[in-house]
């Protein structure tokens, strides 16, 4: 017991530990209990986030906030309006058109697996297999009814996308016309001895800014080269299969993992055991080294590095408690923490070492 009070009369001595800790916990019990009903507004933050970059640069180059924010913000509605006509349309006749083809799929990876208890009788069986293949089968149907349940033709996925279309970009353009304000409105509620929460405010702000910057040019990027890639190989079901890919990039180690069944799924129905599909599997390995080792390290140059442990770590965590969103959010939370972690006023005492 006395280990516990003196380690909490150590660190908890000053009071911006204390402010900050509130703060903190303040922030996360909002996101734990309000998560998903102001899942717009923390949208919307990520969005300003993004295009704050843009105003910047308008900014420093001598044009009022106001009007870089209305030149940003109308590219932004016209970058919008491409994607929910241009891009969604192709994406979704495209994602049809895979499920339809699912059966077939199935029927020949059925095919090809049975010829594994002819070579390999002591470990598989043909019962093995039909159960294995009856089982993906079921769990690809119940996905179908899912996504069916929550279809566009829903009238509360409508309202929700209608939701969304309409406050969104309201948000997004207070977010970023009055972001001075708001920030001073909030530090109202501060007192006055802050200085360690506006040290970790300013880590975190530039942190999760590059990150989200970085992030969607990023996807950007992968989404292009491999769509030209797909194309130029002729990948049947290309544009869906780029978008999953460069969405992908979101989720670290898991993301590309996940996305890697489908695309040589797709490659090996479509030309099986063939050159073409030896072509099209190392492009899309060629594809990710180069994200990875080239693209990665170009874009995030200016954003701490994590540990892979801490990156998988704070996926699970938060992915398992919010979902996809938490997938989204996981590495910018993880910044968060580490901005506190290094902000965090310790007493420089000798620790003994671990050898």
């Amino acid at each position: 017991m006395k280990l516990i009070t003196a380690w909490f009369s150590r660190n908890f001595s000053d009071p911006q530990v204390v402010i900050l800790g509130l703060a903190l916990v303040i922030l996360f019990a909002i996101v734990l209990l309000l998560g998903r009903m102001l899942a717009p507004v923390l949208a919307a933050i990520v969005i300003a986030y993004l295009l704050e970059g843009l105003v910047r640069v308008l900014v420093a180059r001598g044009l009022p906030r106001l009007m870089a924010v209305l030149i940003v913000f109308i590219v932004f509605l016209c970058f919008v309006a491409a994607v929910l006509f241009g891009l969604l349309p192709l994406v979704s006749k495209q994602t049809t058109q895979l499920v339809q083809q699912i059966p077939a799929i199935l029927g020949k990876g059925h095919e090809a697996l049975l010829r594994l208890p002819e070579l390999y009788p002591e470990i598989l069986s043909v019962e093995q297999i039909d159960e294995f293949i009856g089982g993906i089968g079921s769990e690809l149907t119940t996905w179908g009814q899912t996504a069916v349940s929550i279809s566009m033709s829903s009238v509360i996925g409508l309202i929700t996308i209608l939701v969304y279309l309409i406050l969104l970009p309201l948000l997004v353009f207070f977010f970023l016309k009055d972001k001075i304000t708001i920030i001073q409105w909030l530090r109202k509620f501060f007192p006055k001895e802050d200085e360690l929460v506006v040290r970790v405010w300013r880590d975190v702000d530039r942190q999760i800014g590059n990150y989200v910057r970085g992030k969607f040019w990023e996807i950007i990027i992968v989404w292009l080269v491999s769509y030209l890639t797909f194309l130029i190989l002729g990948l049947q079901y290309a544009m869906v299969l780029s978008v999953c890919l460069g969405i992908s990039v979101l989720v670290p180690f898991v993301g590309v993992a996940v996305i890697t069944i489908p695309v040589v799924l797709v490659a090996w129905f479509q030309w099986g055991w063939s050159a073409d599909f030896a072509y099209l599997v190392g492009a899309y390995i060629v594809i990710k080294e180069l994200d990875a080792n080239l693209l990665v390290p170009l874009l995030f140059s200016e954003v701490n590095n994590l540990h892979p442990v801490a990156i998988i770590v704070a996926v699970l965590l938060f992915g398992g408690l919010w979902g996809v969103l938490g997938l989204f959010f996981a590495i910018p939370l993880a910044n968060l923490v580490q901005a506190v972690v290094n902000a965090w006023p310790r007493l420089e005492q000798p620790k003994p070492s671990l050898e």
